[in-house]
């Protein structure tokens, strides 16, 4: 309820703003706004919905309304941004329409037969006229102004959203990226980290959508798969077929695991034991040393720090007590933020997902508030912060300049 009140209120909020744009100042009373009105209404109950889920809900009416729910929260988001945007030039093509002020009277000089003031509008150089000097704004030329804004909005709107649907459900970019570690021996140089994160499986994401990533990650043939945080929303019982295909992760080291904060939220400890049985090792404020050719390196895990509330929470001191300092250790962290410690502690490089890259911009802005890196390869501290976009999406399935990927890192002997 909480978090139907923390998006519900502003997503209310828009839908007044909304209204007004693009029902109340494009139509003249009657039917038509009151049909407007009637589907704005629809649209944001539809909406409340798809934020509520299986929650509230139920796994089926979930799915129902998640589809239209989250692709009018898409819509809402930019057409807000876009007619924000149109505000400028609709106030300046509004003014023009301002009426006309009526010139004050000015006195003249008296004679005795003429009046002691005259106005001048009375007096025009061409002669009279018969057009008032008070003329109203046009209300036809102001109705137009606002419809055309709407469509032009409308279409923008629609235009972004559409490319982004497909941006979210295409497959994953591949990318690679070459990562220095200076204490690496020898044997490890090239050895290829995997990395995938904020899969999301749930009410849009299904089984189809791990096999696609599954296929992905196969065809890279990495030495070691990395999944940092937020497989799924929801729980066992609802997605554990849709999890399924993760047992088909073929690496010469294995596939490993660290809680997101969506795990939290749809039953950690379940899921970590499914996980397991999936043949993929939860990584939980724990270490294990990577071994090839007589040289190791050390790969480490915490948990995500919404674990905190859960009595679960990132413990990294415990994580790296057993970590040999004369090799390299590699960090599974869900959040960038937790870079900060990792630097402080002395970790080589971490791997993180959670910011989505921002998902649709410009949010990517916003998210850079509370996370060091958004996307991609930064230094925090010094330390190396590899930042995936994830593989799925949370929300809306749209995607706008921070299309999915999947990462191969391949660490070299710098």
């Amino acid at each position: 309820m909480i978090f139907l009140l923390l998006l519900g209120v502003p997503c209310g909020l828009a839908h007044l703003y909304l209204w007004k744009r693009l029902v109340r100042d494009t139509t003249r009373p009657g039917r038509g706004r009151a049909l407007g009105t009637a589907a704005v209404v629809v649209m944001f109950l539809v909406l409340l919905g798809g934020l509520a889920g299986s929650r509230l809900l139920g796994p089926g009416a979930a799915a129902f309304l998640a589809w239209p729910g989250y692709l009018w929260l898409a819509m809402v988001l930019y057409l807000t941004l876009l007619l924000l945007v149109l505000e400028v030039p609709r106030a300046l093509l509004n003014r023009r329409l301002r009426p006309v002020q009526a010139p004050a009277e000015v006195a003249v000089p008296a004679g005795p037969d003429e009046p002691v003031a005259a106005d001048v509008a009375d007096v025009p150089e061409d002669g009279p006229t018969d057009v008032p000097a008070d003329r109203p704004a046009d209300p036809g030329r102001r109705l137009f102004i606002a419809r055309s804004l709407a469509v032009a909005g409308g279409v923008v709107a629609t235009g972004v959203v559409g490319y982004g649907v497909t941006q979210a459900m295409g497959g994953p970019v591949v990318k690679r990226v070459p990562i220095a570690l200076g204490k690496l021996a020898p044997a490890f140089d090239g050895f290829r980290i995997a990395v995938v994160s904020d899969i999301h499986l749930g009410p849009l994401l299904g089984r189809s959508h791990t096999e696609r990533v599954v296929n992905t990650i196969n065809g890279l043939q990495p030495d070691l798969v990395a999944i940092v945080g937020d497989l799924v929303d929801g729980s066992v019982e609802e997605l554990g077929e849709a999890a399924a295909p993760l047992r088909d992760l073929v690496s010469a080291h294995g596939s490993f695991f660290v809680t997101g904060n969506h795990e939290y939220f749809s039953g950690a400890q379940p899921w970590l034991a499914e996980l397991s049985r999936l043949g993929v090792h939860p990584l939980r404020n724990e270490l294990l040393a990577i071994t090839r050719g007589g040289a190791a390196f050390d790969l480490a895990g915490v948990n995500d720090v919404t674990g905190k509330g859960y009595g679960d929470g990132p413990d990294m001191e415990k994580a790296l007590e057993r970590h040999d300092t004369s090799t390299p250790v590699v960090l599974l962290a869900h959040q960038p933020v937790q870079a900060v410690q990792a630097a402080g502690l002395g970790v080589d490089l971490q791997l993180s997902g959670h910011t989505h890259g921002g998902q649709m911009w410009p949010f990517n802005y916003a998210v850079s508030l509370q996370q060091p890196v958004v996307s991609g390869l930064a230094e925090v501290g010094g330390m190396p912060v590899y930042v995936s976009n994830g593989a799925g999406f949370w929300g809306p399935p749209v995607r706008v300049g921070a299309p999915p990927d999947v990462t191969l890192v391949e660490l070299r002997n710098a």
